[in-house]
């Protein structure tokens, strides 16, 4: 009865520690490094940079005559009309 015991101690000792190794690893793999957030600084010289504030959009299309506003490029035309292009390439104005 004794003998049985130890076993099952054992085994249950040794499961907990292949276990909890197995969750070190698993928890190795899944961190992740935080995202690059541009600085307002940066994100006001460079149109080039998706934003989602409104006011930049509108200062960088004045200043660069083109802007990134959530990931799509708008344009400003020489009849100061804004537009962006399709994925066709035509320009759609706002």
């Amino acid at each position: 009865m004794t003998n049985i015991l130890l076993i099952l101690f054992f085994g249950l000792l040794f499961l907990l520690f292949f276990y909890s190794k197995r969750i070190k690893r698993l928890s190795k793999k899944t961190k992740s490094s935080p995202t690059y957030v541009p600085f307002l600084k940066e994100q006001e010289f460079n149109p080039d940079i998706s934003t989602d504030n409104w006011d930049l959009h509108k200062l960088r299309l004045d200043k660069f005559k083109r802007s990134q506003y959530k990931g799509l490029t708008f344009f400003v035309s020489s009849e100061n009309r804004i537009y962006y292009l399709s994925e066709e390439g035509d320009k759609v104005y706002c």
